[in-house]
């Protein structure tokens, strides 16, 4: 699977991945990616949300570290009151 092909740059910025390229990755139309770039090379990171499965796994572990820690509801919603107030 190591596709590759050229390109070029349009006047808007937007640069077209290959046919080729799109379908041995994979990618489709609406795909999301991080771009990287230093010195003369450009990087294109798909972002893969997680499943479903695996955010739950993070919100079971994130609620056990915070009831670890003692934080309850009452001090998120002050948190998040003083940040809003903030951003004003």
């Amino acid at each position: 699977m190591n596709s590759y092909a050229t390109t070029k740059l349009s006047s808007k910025g937007q640069v077209v991945i290959p046919e080729e390229v799109r379908n041995d990755l994979g990618l489709n139309e609406g795909d999301q990616f991080v771009v990287i770039g230093q010195g003369d090379v450009v990087i294109l990171k798909v972002i893969t949300p997680p499943k479903l499965e695996e955010f739950q796994e993070l919100l079971s572990q994130a609620r056990a570290e915070a009831k670890k820690a003692g934080v309850k509801k009452a001090d998120l919603k002050s948190a998040i009151a003083r940040v809003r107030r903030h951003a004003k």
